[in-house]
């Protein structure tokens, strides 16, 4: 992927650096794939999927491999480097068309109204703006168009809600690639306009220590067909 640059000439810099967390989230993320049963999930949010599909925070694309081949084309976006360079990886084994292309959640690098369904896939835990990141999604879908989502957040009683909240406050975000736990993306998506369908709370890992990252919820959620102006 060949780096921006901007009317001075000079490089712009990605929204988004994190390198060594990068390469940790690479290795973990593949492995989840079997021990923690993410292929799995990652069938589930895609299934049923078609048309134009845009993918906020697409990592090392290992969502690609999921989508049916009723989806025409998958915009990817990704703004960390080493995650993108990934995804591009992945795209040229992917049995769809995929594009990734940099850019942040907040500001998103495509047209209105373009997209028939998004894919929001652990992302909303490290976005800088949830509530800018949701309204750039609900601008770039078409009315009624569908959001797909698999996201972490609060969870469990007073002790492990104090617990996600106090790592949030230290040193959870500088370690992990600005992720916090104790985020709430069912409310966000309300908030931000989104009518919510089916959504399912689930622990990651099903089995096994129940840990502050272990909290998610897999969904659907429609941007309304009819909107007032």
């Amino acid at each position: 992927m060949p780096l921006r640059s901007t009317g001075s000439g000079k490089v712009a810099r990605d929204p988004v650096h994190h390198p060594l967390f990068a390469r940790y989230y690479a290795r973990i993320s593949v492995n989840a794939e079997t021990r923690m049963g993410m292929a799995g999930v990652r069938e589930r949010l895609l299934t049923g999927l078609s048309g134009r599909v845009i993918e906020i925070g697409a990592g090392n694309g290992l969502n690609f491999a999921h989508y049916p081949r009723t989806v025409s084309e998958i915009v990817a976006i990704e703004p960390e480097r080493t995650l993108r360079q990934l995804a591009v990886e992945s795209a040229l084994r992917s049995g769809v068309p995929v594009d990734v292309v940099p850019g942040a959640a907040e500001a998103l690098p495509v047209k209105s109204e373009a997209f028939d369904a998004a894919v929001i896939s652990l992302v909303l835990c490290s976005v800088r703006d949830v509530p800018r990141a949701l309204g750039e999604v609900r601008r770039v879908l078409r009315p009624g168009g569908e959001v797909r989502f698999f996201e972490h957040g609060r969870g469990g009683g007073r002790v492990m809600t104090f617990t996600q909240r106090a790592l949030d406050r230290t040193v959870w975000p500088p370690l992990n690639g600005g992720c916090h736990l104790a985020r709430d993306p069912v409310a966000a998506l309300r908030e931000a306009g989104f009518e919510l369908g089916p959504y399912r709370r689930m622990l990651m890992p099903e089995k096994g220590p129940t840990l502050p990252t272990s909290y998610c919820v897999l969904g659907t959620a429609w941007r309304p067909a009819l909107e007032e102006r």
